[in-house]
């Protein structure tokens, strides 16, 4: 979910020499939503399914760490080996999403409100498609240590 730390993660990752994949509104990742079609409103960005196909199909790295909160993908779970939710408190999401530097959403109170409707509908969806849950209120380098340990390095 926005907010929980996702990019800073995957920052952090590929920053140890991980291969790590930040997807979030990339368009080489991901399709924007067609603003002008009957689904302007509908599920926002998208994962390019023959791109993220080809990333997960490459054997390039030993461990592949990629980050996303898309609504197809959880097509593709069943070849990922682990799937990490990141959560945060809603107040602490409310804080990180107005401090942020890096990406402009979250900055106006509709997003927040987006936000944290979204904490309360999609994510008990994710929490039930992840086989761990790590709560990122806590330093980035324990965060990170933690993904690690799950992904078993």
């Amino acid at each position: 979910m926005s907010g929980t730390g996702k990019s800073s993660v995957i920052q952090a990752l590929a920053q140890r020499g991980c291969k790590a994949i930040d997807t979030d509104w990339n368009p080489d990742w991901e399709t924007p939503p067609d603003l002008r079609g009957p689904d302007a409103d509908g599920p926002g960005w998208l994962w390019r399914e023959d791109r993220i196909n080809d990333l997960l199909t490459t054997e390039d790295a030993e461990v592949l760490f990629v980050s996303a909160c898309v609504p197809n993908q959880s097509k593709f779970y069943p070849r990922f080996d682990r799937i990490v939710l990141l959560s945060a408190s809603p107040e602490l999401t409310a804080q990180r999403l107005a401090a942020r530097t890096n990406n402009p959403y979250g900055k106006s109170a509709q997003d927040v409100a987006e936000v944290l409707h979204f904490k309360s509908t999609i994510e008990p969806l994710l929490r039930r498609g992840a086989t761990h849950e790590v709560d990122t209120n806590t330093p980035i380098e324990e965060v990170v240590a933690r993904v690690l340990e799950i992904a078993g390095g």
